[in-house]
């Protein structure tokens, strides 16, 4: 079995985070989800857990960051394609997000943008073509 991944968010309005990661593709989960929390789910493999302020608390006693002010993590998605990037990117702002906190990124093998969701937690959505990018797309001179 593969592993999962679970990214914990703290959010200052519940309903309103979970309606902008539906907005990107998320499918809430709702038997992980209640009043104090709704798993949304991106694949089989990775989810992100949007909790409010008193349930994060239940799993730190660290402040909480307000990612507004702060750089408390920055999550990085990969995606199938240029055009991917630019689509969820955006549903990102249909949804509301601040757009390109980090300037949108073309090296050529790989094409990036970000965005900073409605409690400001920053998304970096990549595509990446590896093979380009660890040159094994060359052709070596003979």
């Amino acid at each position: 079995m593969p592993r999962m991944i679970f990214v914990n968010l703290p959010v200052t309005d519940l309903k309103r985070a979970t309606a902008f990661y539906e907005t990107i593709g998320a499918t809430n989960n709702p038997q992980f989800s209640d009043d104090t929390a709704s798993a949304m789910v991106f694949s089989d493999i990775f989810h992100v857990m949007l909790l409010t302020h008193e349930k994060y608390r239940q799993f730190t006693s660290k402040e909480i960051a307000d990612a507004r002010k702060s750089s408390e993590v920055l999550i990085a998605l990969s995606a199938d394609s240029r055009a991917d990037v630019d689509a969820m990117a955006d549903k990102a702002k249909a949804g509301g997000a601040v757009m390109d906190p980090t300037p949108t990124q073309d090296l050529g093998f790989m094409y990036g943008r970000s965005f900073e969701d409605p409690d400001g937690h920053i998304w970096e959505v990549f595509w990446m073509d590896v093979a380009a990018a660890t040159g094994e797309g060359e052709q070596s001179a003979a």
